[in-house]
């Protein structure tokens, strides 16, 4: 069973300053422009999770560099 996916319509009022140093799962896949699924593994590769209590923040400073790492030149 699949899950539909949060639309954010105004993306700007989710960032301060440009950008959002930790987000959670869902609001990551929209910044990204993917799946939860695909970000939640893309994550987890990057180890860029941090789990405080109850609560799984992703750090998209980290993300942001691993994906440089893929890039073509």
């Amino acid at each position: 069973m699949g899950y539909k996916r949060k639309e954010y319509e105004n993306m700007e009022g989710l960032f301060t300053n440009g950008k959002k140093k930790f987000v959670k799962y869902d609001e990551g896949a929209a910044m990204y422009s993917m799946g939860i699924h695909a970000f939640t593994e893309l994550a987890k590769e990057a180890k860029a999770i941090y789990r405080i209590r109850r609560i799984v923040l992703v750090n998209t400073e980290i993300i942001d560099e691993y994906m440089e790492n893929f890039r073509d030149i």
